[in-house]
């Protein structure tokens, strides 16, 4: 069997909020919330075989700039959904805008980014 994917973790002003849409939107659940590196605060939010860990260091953050820009930047987070209209339907809901629409072999695709500039690429197979 080929490695997967376990978990991707990202620094977010607030965990919990971020958290709070990533269900409402995937239908994910909060696996684990706690204490964590250096006086942070992280939430586990996912299914039962992956995750995204969502930290927060406990300090004021600085706006991060373009991840495409920087080695090692978080370029976009890929997620595959059953049905990406409704998927959709829940993104705009969430006060984000999808953009980047696209149809391609073997699935549909769209994009948009979350109030901290992070961008989500929801596929559709």
């Amino acid at each position: 069997m080929p490695a997967q994917i376990e978990h991707l973790n990202f620094t977010t002003p607030d965990p919990d909020k971020t958290a709070a849409w990533m269900c409402d939107v995937f239908g994910w659940r909060v696996r684990w919330t706690g204490g964590a590196l250096n006086g942070g605060h992280s939430v586990h939010v996912g299914g039962d075989d992956s995750y995204v860990a969502l930290y927060n260091p406990g300090k004021p953050l600085g706006a991060a700039g373009v991840s495409f820009d920087r080695i090692g930047g978080l370029n976009h987070l890929g997620v595959t959904v059953d049905d990406l209209d409704a998927t959709e339907a829940r993104v705009r809901a969430a006060g984000f805008e999808p953009h980047s629409h696209g149809d391609y072999d073997p699935g549909r695709r769209f994009y948009f980014c979350d109030e901290h500039g992070v961008e989500f690429e929801v596929v559709s197979y």
